[in-house]
């Protein structure tokens, strides 16, 4: 073979190892024009129709919105309750009494007795009155709690101003008060009074104030700074003469020996009751991890319901888009017959009118999610609850919503795509 020939080769070799890559090339380019030119279709079909649009998107919208809302909803309720264990400590225990056999079954002896169990730190009865508090010509409804003095340490409360009352101040039964900041708003705000060192009558009973509590914020539907503490001798003289008490609650020295404290907690309170181990029903102990894992139950049981309820907007708005598509199919029967006629293929029909209720179905997804953005912060700052909002959240109920255009918009657009072009071109 000579030079010559061997030059005249490797370019013809190089030009048809060149042409598949450049013709794959091509069809990729083609492709993704065919791809914006199907987005742009679908997009200006919308925009004519604009208004059965929008209200075709209604259910997803509704759906998406109303998931993303739930989920910050839940979310903030479930960060502040891990902020209140933080704050509480997991070293707590809490005695109730049972609901089956009486509605009252906890009494102070039970609570000296259990002072005595190994690895408990702190034990306080406690007994709750919902009473009228009265200062000036100032009053608030309000609850007090009649403690002894080392619930301050029991349940973690700061002093903001003065002090809590003392040992000696609980076995003389003195009518001494330590506020919230809810009493302090409605008692005192008005005039500017400190209210340490001022007398204040609560259920016709003379009380003197004696400290002021630093603010906890209001957590969810209930507010802790809405409350009274006296010492629990003086509230059962003065304001609640009762053999039994509302709940104890105990501090275990370590949170490691909760289990332990737990335990021997429950024997006890069983001897004492005379009841079988094991089916004890006149009293329930919870330690604070317990109390948590009820109320996020509680929460998830809560969410899942109303998740469901979004699931079924979702759905209602899954079958608007494939009515609104048939219709849609049915109105541009002569148009799809002249595409088929200058060349289009059935896919590409069917990719025509799948993108069309898939834009329609992320059209609604991104307005839900904004409403449900907008929904759940204002929800959470109703109910004084943290913003949490979750990404992960987002992105699934965006995902739904463009799932829920694809699977509902599959049908009308197969429909499409196996028209007969030559029966489409007859149709007016």
């Amino acid at each position: 073979m000579s030079s010559s020939t061997k030059l005249q080769t490797q370019p013809a070799r190089e030009t048809s190892a060149v042409t598949p890559r450049r013709q794959k090339a091509q069809l990729r380019l083609k492709r993704g024009l065919m791809l914006g030119a199907n987005f742009g279709s679908a997009l200006d079909a919308l925009w004519v129709n604009r208004l059965r649009s929008l209200l075709t998107t209604l259910g997803v919208v509704i759906g998406v919105a109303a998931v993303i809302a739930v989920v910050i909803l839940t979310q903030g309720a479930t960060t502040l309750l891990n902020q209140n264990l933080a704050a509480l400590g997991t070293n707590t225990l809490v005695i109730f009494p049972g609901t089956a056999t009486s509605a009252q079954s906890l009494t102070v002896d039970d609570a000296r007795a259990l002072e005595k169990v190994p690895h408990v730190a702190n034990v306080s009865p406690v007994l709750g009155i919902s009473v009228q508090s009265i200062f000036g010509n100032q009053n608030w409804n309000t609850r007090v709690q009649g403690v002894y003095p080392n619930y301050q340490s029991i349940q973690s409360w700061q002093l903001a101003r003065g002090r809590w009352y003392s040992a000696d101040e609980e076995m003389a039964a003195q009518p001494v008060a330590v506020i919230g900041q809810t009493i302090v708003d409605n008692l005192f705000a008005a005039t500017g009074t400190n209210p340490v060192g001022q007398t204040i009558r609560i259920n016709g009973q003379l009380f003197r104030v004696v400290g002021q509590l630093q603010s906890k914020g209001a957590q969810g539907f209930a507010n802790p700074d809405d409350v009274i503490f006296v010492p629990f001798s003086t509230a059962l003289s003065r304001l609640k003469n009762s053999t039994y008490v509302d709940q104890i609650q105990i501090q275990v020295d370590n949170a490691n020996n909760v289990n332990q404290a737990q335990t021997v907690v429950t024997s006890m309170l069983e001897k004492r009751h005379h009841i079988t181990p094991g089916v004890a029903d006149d009293f329930r102990v919870r330690n604070s991890n317990q109390l948590v894992q009820t109320a996020q139950q509680q929460s998830s049981v809560l969410a899942a319901l109303l998740v469901g309820i979004a699931a079924i907007s979702l759905t209602v708005g899954g079958i608007g888009i494939m009515n609104i598509m048939l219709v849609s199919v049915t109105e541009r029967t002569r148009e799809i017959g002249i595409r088929m006629a200058i060349g289009a293929r059935q896919r590409d029909i069917r990719n025509q009118f799948l993108i069309e209720a898939l834009t329609l179905s992320s059209i609604g997804g991104v307005i839900g999610i904004t409403i449900g953005m907008l929904g759940g912060f204002a929800l959470v700052t109703a109910f004084h609850l943290p913003f949490v909002p979750s990404i992960p959240a987002v992105l699934i109920a965006f995902g739904v919503s463009a799932a829920v255009g694809v699977v509902f918009g599959l049908y009308p657009a197969v429909r499409a795509s196996k028209l007969d072009p030559i029966v489409a071109l007859r149709m007016e």
